[in-house]
């Protein structure tokens, strides 16, 4: 990765509602035009932290993860929020079809499950979270910041 510069944080969380917690208070610091790219294993907890970011956004409505339809949109108070699941993507042709370069670094925040599978679209400058289970509930969270 050609990154001018990291910034690196490790988060220790021991239940889902921690986890949520640590993802508001994340959502506090972002704005428009910024992209989260949630890294980990099935079932570490990607979905839960989309969930607490969309709530401290601003977003009423229930959040799930779009693995069937590809990405959500929801309305917050800074915006739109576009939340991809790319789990089913097999080529990274097919995000060209939804118009997925136009979501992500656009006007909105865009999360995105699963970003490994569109690795070069992904823009230079994101959040890269990656989600590991620390024991039976716990989760070490790693953000990095590339600017």
């Amino acid at each position: 990765m050609n990154c001018a510069e990291e910034k690196t944080k490790v988060y220790m969380t021991e239940s889902e509602a921690e986890t949520t917690a640590l993802a508001e208070s994340f959502a506090q610091s972002l704005a428009p035009g910024q992209v989260l790219c949630l890294r980990g294993d099935l079932g570490v907890g990607k979905t839960i932290f989309a969930k607490g970011l969309c709530s401290a956004l601003g977003v009423s409505e229930h959040v799930s993860s779009p693995t069937f339809t590809l990405v959500n949109e929801y309305e917050g108070a800074q915006g739109t929020i576009y939340h991809f699941d790319l789990y089913r993507i097999e080529d990274p042709d097919e995000l060209y079809e939804v118009g997925f370069e136009e979501f992500v670094g656009g006007d909105g925040i865009a999360i995105i499950e699963w970003p490994e599978r569109a690795e070069e679209l992904l823009p230079q400058n994101r959040f890269e979270i990656l989600l590991e289970r620390n024991g039976e509930n716990g989760r070490r969270i790693t953000v990095k910041e590339y600017l």
